[in-house]
């Protein structure tokens, strides 16, 4: 997609305060020495943040309230998504996104949970309010995009030999006609033979770890290509955190230095399923670090196998 998909109006994230050294979860995860030397020396993981005291809603609502707090009119918000990787994160009853929508007293939004693209739907939850506000065609109607997710059990917690999930949440204001950093394209690319990640065969996860790397290459470069550029025009990678030895692979193909992929929260957070790339983004922008008019390419990858890719352009400060 291109000529400006939507804007992204206020990105805001959340973590919680408590950090754990990724050895003291290798007796809950069940990983044996060698396999914590794996994620430690080879993915770069050292400390994430996860908090058993903390609910679910606790964890998704600060950064949802900053942006709703932001507003003048809160009332323009018509849309609450909350986008999550794993496909069941409350009890069917307990009504999540409509749970969501209340505490943030937004009463006459319509709310729906999104999945099924794993990591990935961050990314593509955009995509879903970009295409929602332009079918209502109201002027000046926004969507509120939120991830966080708790990892409740240890299937959820690790994917073997490639990630082990940390806790973070974020929220997205998503205009159409908004002043905000605009999403010039996004595409993805899906590959249903792995739909089974966790329980692949070897060879089919040897066939994987083969394809990841340059499908995802591929699809970072059809987003930049879709938003009429080169990769020579992005200041900055901002991607999911999966693992360094991942990034390694994708950077290789890419063939770009790897100062220009944002790395440093893989050791500090690990991998936290949807937010990843709204919270590297929102660390990037905190430190000073995005330049106004400077063109970003966002990216991530979702278990089964989706692949996800956005280039926004940051407006500055406003």
């Amino acid at each position: 997609m291109t000529g400006g998909l939507a804007t992204l109006e206020r990105v805001e994230s959340f973590l919680p305060g408590r950090a754990v050294a990724v050895g003291e979860l290798a007796g809950d995860l069940g990983l044996s020495k060698a396999k914590l030397s794996l994620f430690q020396k080879v993915h770069g993981l050292r400390t994430l943040r996860v908090d058993p005291e903390l609910g679910l809603l606790d964890l998704v609502l600060p950064a949802a309230r900053r942006v709703v707090e932001s507003l003048a009119d809160p009332a323009r918000v018509r849309h609450v998504v909350h986008a999550h990787a794993t496909h069941e994160v409350s009890p069917p009853l307990a009504e999540l996104p409509g749970r969501i929508r209340d505490e943030l007293g937004l009463s006459g939004a319509q709310a729906f949970g999104l999945t099924q693209q794993n990591c990935a739907v961050g990314l593509g939850a955009i995509d879903v309010a970009a295409a929602l506000l332009r079918a209502g065609a109201e002027p000046g109607a926004r969507a509120l995009v939120v991830t966080g997710e708790k990892a409740f059990s240890r299937i959820i917690g690790l994917l073997p030999n490639t990630a082990i999930m940390g806790e973070a949440a974020a929220a997205c204001l998503v205009a159409l006609d908004g002043d905000g950093d605009p999403v010039t394209a996004l595409a993805g690319r899906t590959l249903g033979q792995y739909a089974e990640l966790v329980s692949l065969s070897p060879e089919e996860a040897a066939r994987f770890g083969k394809d990841y790397a340059p499908v995802l290459a591929e699809v970072m470069r059809d987003a930049v290509a879709a938003a009429g550029l080169e990769l020579s025009d992005i200041e900055m990678v901002i991607p999911h955190n999966v693992n360094m030895h991942a990034w390694r692979q994708t950077i290789d193909e890419l063939r770009i230095p790897p100062g220009r992929v944002f790395l440093d929260n893989i050791a500090r957070y690990s991998h936290c399923f949807a937010s990843d790339v709204f919270v590297n983004y929102t660390t990037l922008r905190d430190a000073g670090r995005l330049t106004a008019g400077g063109h970003y390419l966002l990216a991530a990858v979702g278990a089964g196998a989706s692949f996800k890719a956005a280039v926004l352009t940051h407006r500055g400060e406003r």
